[in-house]
């Protein structure tokens, strides 16, 4: 079955589950109007339907390769990237002052989910450079921003992230790439860098390197970074790509899956660059970037999901067995348990987005800190829902799951990423229960609360899933406040568990929204969702307080690397 874009599913969460509405009345985003959105939600659907997603299979059947140091993207590609850049979707929220379309955030991750369920590996080109713009916009010069951002926007050029070295990886202070100062103010970057996404394009006239390198007077560790923009071809006078600057793709690495994705090795010789924000505090640009582009990978694990799901769902319709497959007991267990997975994964992801929204529109610190506060949880649980669910595709698929031709272990092996790039989600697991607890839970028990009160909510319409909700979040908030009385290495211990556990009551309060709102199938999902996945939280929480003296006491011999 083709692709086909959630674009009522979407626009369900956006009205009534995740409203745009309260962004939509704030004076930054007076023009996000429900005319608008569903304008937008309509024609984002009709091009990944039409155009990009007939574009997956050939990403993955003929990789992008490398010919005479250039990268050459796969059939199709091109005429799918120019249909992106001239619809103006790359700028979909960027600063209107330079090109974009200034929308909210919530509907560029929803329009990207789209786009990412179509054809992921084409994708991820206007992913990154989103994520380049953002930090552009709150870190550059006046200059830099006036030069790059309009071509970026455009899509004329693309960014890219290069943090990554062969030993520095989650590790980043770990980097060896230097930076020099010029005489004319610019610097010269010499270092390697490796997994860099779509670090050459043949569907762009020039690629954009956001690079992290250290001075020679920068510290040890990420405190003495620096971050600097690296352009292939250095721009002329008129702002157009002009000489080669000193930099090349050694080589493509060769992957699991997202074939159409070039993913590069690059080396920089002395090449030219320019500061992105202030000397020595590069990681703070960095992580600018970073952040949107972790929102947005969880957003690809949505999207994947959802492409899978509707290919095995199709073909266990379409599978006779003793009948269709899709009546037998257990086949109908896996589409609903991951189906009611997608619409959870996805709430969650357009809540952060949400956060964002207000946060940018309200400069009210307590939705930057819920946006912070869900971006973690966003990515961890949106890309091993993913993972999760093109799996089970596979599943349904049966023994033709195994075969390539249906091109359901495409999904498998395309999604399998997600969980890696953009910070591990054992980091971002880590980063939930160390950094975003620095507030004392704050922002966690504000969460919570939100979640026993649209259980006290729903206590008259639905109380058989009211009362589950409640006690699992209850559960979670006592959780929580052991998890701030526990020390850091048994914090550390179960810190992916616990994420996992926060994840789910936040699914479940969705899912007990929506079925008020919608009843029906909505219903009917959110009865599979609480009464089947939210109980995993019990082992969930048990596994999160085991605690680091168990792991300790296993010898190292006991993973086979005895002598």
């Amino acid at each position: 079955m083709a692709y086909r874009a959630p674009v009522e599913d979407i626009a369900f969460i956006l009205d009534s589950v995740v409203p745009l509405a309260g962004i939509a009345a704030t004076e930054r985003f007076v023009e996000a109007t429900p005319e608008t959105v569903s304008a937008i939600l309509t024609e984002a659907g009709r091009l990944a339907t039409e155009v990009l997603a007939p574009l997956n299979r050939n990403g993955d059947l003929t990789p992008a390769r490398l010919e005479n140091g250039a990268v050459r993207s796969s059939p199709g590609f091109d005429t799918g990237f120019a249909a992106l850049a001239e619809g103006g979707w790359i700028g979909l929220s960027a600063d209107p002052e330079y090109g974009g379309a200034g929308l909210p955030q919530t509907l560029n991750v929803a329009v990207a989910e789209m786009f990412a369920g179509a054809c992921l590996s084409l994708q991820l080109n206007p992913l990154l450079t989103q994520g380049q713009i953002e930090a552009l916009q709150h870190h550059a010069s006046d200059e830099l921003r006036a030069l790059y951002l309009p071509k970026l926007i455009s899509g004329e050029w693309n960014g890219t992230m290069n943090l990554t070295e062969p030993q520095a990886g989650s590790d980043v202070g770990a980097l060896t790439t230097r930076a020099e100062r010029a005489d004319d103010g610019t610097y010269r970057i010499t270092g390697q860098k490796i997994f860099i996404t779509w670090g050459d394009s043949d569907v762009n006239e020039n690629t954009c390197h956001a690079v992290l390198a250290r001075l020679p007077d920068g510290g040890k560790g990420t405190r003495g970074i620096s971050l600097f923009m690296v352009p292939k071809y250095l721009p002329d006078e008129n702002g157009k790509p002009g000489v080669a600057n000193s930099l090349k793709v050694v080589s493509l690495e060769h992957k699991m899956g997202i074939h159409g994705s070039p993913t590069c090795v690059m080396s920089y010789e002395g090449a030219k660059g320019w500061l992105i924000g202030q000397e020595h505090r590069g990681m703070a640009a960095m992580f600018t970037m970073m952040n949107a582009a972790r929102l947005a990978v969880g957003m690809q694990g949505v999207a994947v999901a959802e492409a899978a799901l509707q290919q095995a769902a199709a073909y266990a319709a379409e599978r006779a067995q003793m009948g269709a497959i899709i009546t037998h007991p257990d086949v109908r267990r896996m589409l609903a348990v991951s189906r009611a997975e997608v619409f959870a994964a996805r709430a969650i992801a357009l809540a952060c987005a949400q956060a964002l929204d207000l946060a940018a529109a309200t400069g009210e610190d307590l939705w930057t800190a819920r946006a912070a506060f869900l971006t973690p949880i966003a990515k961890a649980y949106g890309t091993d829902v993913g993972c999760r669910v093109a799996d089970t595709g596979v599943q349904v698929h049966g023994g033709m799951g195994f075969i390539e031709e249906t091109g359901a272990a495409q999904y498998l092996r395309d999604v399998r990423i997600t969980p890696i790039y953009e910070g591990t989600n054992g980091i971002q697991a880590i980063d939930l229960v160390l950094r975003k607890m620095m507030d004392g839970g704050e922002m966690a028990f504000a969460l919570i609360d939100e979640v026993l009160a649209g259980a006290d909510a729903a206590q008259d319409a639905l109380p058989d899933l009211a009362a589950p909700v409640r006690e699992a979040a209850q559960a979670l908030r006592a959780a929580t406040e052991s998890l701030l009385a526990s020390s850091q290495p048994d914090r550390l211990a179960g810190a992916t568990p616990f994420l996992a556990a926060f994840a789910r009551v936040l699914g479940a309060h969705f899912h007990l929204i929506a079925a008020q709102k919608g009843a029906g199938a909505r219903e009917a999902l959110a009865r599979i969702y609480v009464t089947r996945i939210l109980p995993r939280n019990a082992g969930d929480l048990a596994e999160a307080f085991a605690g680091i003296d168990q792991l300790a006491a296993i010898p190292d011999d006991a993973f086979g690397l005895g002598a």
